[in-house]
């Protein structure tokens, strides 16, 4: 089961896309929320969260004070299944329109006007080449805030991300088989 760990929505069960995507463990979204809490980073930030899967994460920060989040989602199933989460947070937070789910692949949407976000999570499938990431982070780089903060995870096996020109990493840790990478 995979739930909000805090916040107004605490306690809220999301629904989880039966296959195709690897939610994030409560243990380590509770230590990455921590940090972010105690940097300031969810107060009233705009949330974008490029391979949203359930959107756990995004919806995460939504309950700890971002102001809207972004659920990017290829996967028509898992798009639905976030838009259903969307709606249960929204519920308990007693307000609409905190978010909005995609259904278009992340490069594509960051090819748009979107933005400019203040935090950004990418948990990209561990199949995604280190090439495509780093692809990615180059089309994101200009949607951030001048303070943003991008939030990557994956696979503690794979190398850290080449960050393109304007992010730095910042803070890297690992969680057993997870590693998390922070960089602004």
């Amino acid at each position: 089961m995979t739930r909000i760990i805090a916040g107004d929505a605490r306690g809220i069960r999301l629904a989880v896309p039966a296959r195709g995507t690897r939610p994030t463990s409560d243990r380590v979204r509770e230590s990455l929320f921590a940090g972010l809490e105690s940097a300031g980073a969810l107060d009233d930030a705009r949330v974008l969260d490029l391979y949203a899967g359930s959107g756990a994460l995004g919806l995460e920060a939504l309950s700890r004070g971002a102001a809207s989040v972004d659920l990017v989602e290829l996967s028509r199933p898992a798009a639905a299944i976030a838009r259903e989460n969307i709606g249960r947070v929204e519920r308990s937070l007693g307000r609409t329109g905190l978010g909005r789910v995609h259904t278009i692949a992340a490069d594509a949407y960051l090819r748009g006007p979107v933005g400019p976000f203040d935090l950004v999570f990418l948990d990209p499938p561990y199949e995604l080449g280190e090439s495509e990431l780093t692809a990615t982070l180059s089309l994101l780089a200009p949607h951030l805030a001048e303070d943003g903060l991008v939030v990557v995870e994956r696979s503690r096996h794979s190398p850290e991300p080449g960050w393109p020109a304007g992010l730095a990493l910042a803070r890297e840790r690992t969680y057993g088989d997870t590693v998390i990478w922070q960089a602004h």
